[in-house]
């Protein structure tokens, strides 16, 4: 009988076409199915709580996988990220669970953060690809302001991707909060807008992180950002922030049981 695992994973988005498999592009999904296979041959598919886009990365990325081979923890773990190596994706953790886990529909909550750094020095290196560097002052307070117009329950068509295949633009937003924070060893200001709910539209984080910088460079008044809201028209939006900076941290399941 198939043992159910979950695994909590943490990947650099760069090099890859996004979460979900492709036909020829690499893929995070690809890449662990296939170091699956090389450890103990079974062909398997991945659920994951949430496919992220190119780029975009992950500290606490969650999957389900059902395994036939008779295993334990350090080993499925360990196993899997020998054979992902040079790739930059890690099995933080795996746990066996019941078979009735599933690592997308089990979701309560789903946090990312969106990342940015603020100055006028040349291009990142240490943080390529890992934030929006943005070269103009921001207005931290004016950016918390306008996102506090966003929580709750609304739609947010005006910050949906023209792609986006959910049924419905309602969601609910229960955190959107922007802050600044320290890093001792990176010049300029950094910036993390952090937000959270149970599921998010296509794109929905990278474009509230482009109407947010509207109102953090003063070219936007907070309350902007809810007349934009209001309007449910994705034209009249800002534009869409760059995939470097954002991050899949948390999925929270019942019983506490977070990763």
């Amino acid at each position: 009988m198939a043992q159910r695992w979950k695994l909590t994973i943490e990947y650099d988005g760069t090099p890859f076409v996004g979460w979900q498999r492709q036909e020829s592009d690499p893929s995070v999904q690809a890449a662990i199915e296939k170091a699956i296979y090389y450890f103990c041959g079974e062909t398997v598919t991945i659920h994951v709580a949430g496919r992220t886009d190119a780029g975009v990365h992950a500290i606490g990325q969650v999957a389900h996988v059902d395994l036939e081979k008779d295993t334990n923890e350090k080993t499925v773990r360990d196993a899997i990220n020998a054979h992902l190596r040079p790739l930059p994706i890690s099995i933080v953790k795996a746990e066996p669970v019941s078979d009735e886990f599933h690592a997308r529909f089990k979701a309560l909550n789903r946090v990312y953060c969106y990342k940015m750094l603020v100055g006028r020095m040349p291009a990142p290196t240490v943080d390529l690809n890992r934030v929006w560097h943005v070269t103009w002052d921001m207005d931290v307070p004016a950016m918390h302001k306008a996102a506090q117009h966003l929580l709750g329950k609304h739609d947010f068509s005006s910050f949906r991707s023209a792609a986006c295949q959910a049924n419905s633009p309602i969601r609910t937003l229960n955190r959107c909060d922007v802050i600044e924070t320290t890093h001792s060893l990176s010049f300029g200001r950094h910036i993390e807008i952090w937000a959270e709910a149970r599921s998010f539209l296509h794109h929905q984080i990278r474009n509230i992180a482009g109407s947010l910088r509207m109102v953090g460079e003063g070219k936007w008044a907070p309350e902007d950002v809810k007349r934009v809201l209001e309007a449910k028209d994705r034209a009249l939006g800002g534009a869409m922030a760059p995939a470097s900076g954002l991050y899949f941290v948390r999925v929270d399941y019942s019983g506490g049981n977070s990763a």
